[in-house]
């Protein structure tokens, strides 16, 4: 006998609100709201502005070395994906869950059908999770200083890039496909670029449902440039507070925790914004495709 997968339930049953363009229009106002927000400058990337020179000193050879490893992990996740692709059947059971259907089978490509709530609510679940999982592993790594840094900057990059890719299936985009796993690395700078930074990704992926944009980005992120300044400059500094063994504790658990928030909640706005866009543009085909049908008709 067969049985129905959750898209083929929530059509047959209708148990969720409609989602009309009232409703989208209302949650794309608060993505917008929240860019518009990103303009304040934090502490850190205050620090940030510390001539490259001076910065490029003071932070130990260990730390470059590790950063340069991350540019180089970056390069093969765009290309490949790599050891940091993450399966999706934990996501969709976790939507199946959250919409109300703990025992339906979901599949990716029905995620879109899923009204904007569910997406938002298991996004901000799997936010908390991570920071809180973030704190923890902030402060084990903490302890011993310049030691356990080599353990924590690559696993810190794997967390980061796992809660972008898990984003991204929530709102219903694959990242086994290389436009997300671009899209995935754009976040990831966002998240810890400066004002200026940020208003230029956000331009950029403006355009990005154009779908024209793939071998731009490419480009975009051959050299790494960016990337590695964004990060010596930023997340580098950051750690260099978390040398001190013992003290690093303290350092560790908050840097982690508010690098994942920062990291997780960018992905969470700037992936709620496509899927909202998206769904904004089916209504207006449905509504065109109706209104053809009509004067069709007459």
């Amino acid at each position: 006998m067969h049985k129905p997968n959750l898209f083929e339930v929530i059509n047959l049953n209708i148990q969720f609100p409609p989602e009309n363009k009232k409703i989208l229009l209302e949650e794309l106002k608060r993505v917008q709201k929240w860019e518009e927000e990103q303009n304040d400058l934090w502490f850190w990337e205050k620090i940030g502005r510390i001539p490259f020179a001076i910065l490029d000193k003071i932070t130990p050879q260990a730390v470059h070395d590790l950063l340069g490893k991350i540019l180089d992990e970056l390069g093969g996740y765009v290309q490949t994906g790599g050891h940091y692709l993450i399966s999706e059947a934990s996501i969709l059971e976790k939507l199946a869950a959250t919409a109300g259907h703990p025992s339906a089978r979901l599949q990716l490509k029905d995620v879109q059908s899923l009204p904007i709530q569910t997406m938002n609510k298991l996004s901000e679940q799997l936010k908390e999770s991570r920071v809180q999982f973030a704190t923890i592993q902030g402060a084990t790594t903490g302890v011993g200083g310049i030691f356990t840094l080599a353990i924590d900057i690559p696993a810190l990059l794997g967390l980061s890039l796992k809660v972008l890719q898990e984003m991204a299936i929530t709102y219903g985009y694959d990242p086994k496909e290389k436009k997300e796993r671009i899209f995935v690395v754009k976040c990831l700078q966002f998240a810890s670029s400066d004002f200026v930074g940020k208003k230029a990704i956000l331009k950029d992926l403006s355009r990005y449902r154009e779908g024209n944009t793939e071998r731009e980005s490419i480009s975009q992120l051959q050299g790494w440039r960016e990337v590695i300044a964004t990060y010596r400059d930023n997340f580098g500094w950051k750690k260099l507070f978390q040398l001190v063994p013992v003290f690093g504790i303290l350092f560790g658990a908050y840097i982690n925790r508010s690098t994942i928030d920062e990291v997780a909640e960018a992905g969470q706005m700037l992936y709620r914004k496509r899927r909202i866009l998206d769904k904004l543009e089916a209504l207006e085909k449905t509504s065109h495709d109706l209104t053809e049908s009509d004067n069709s008709s007459l």
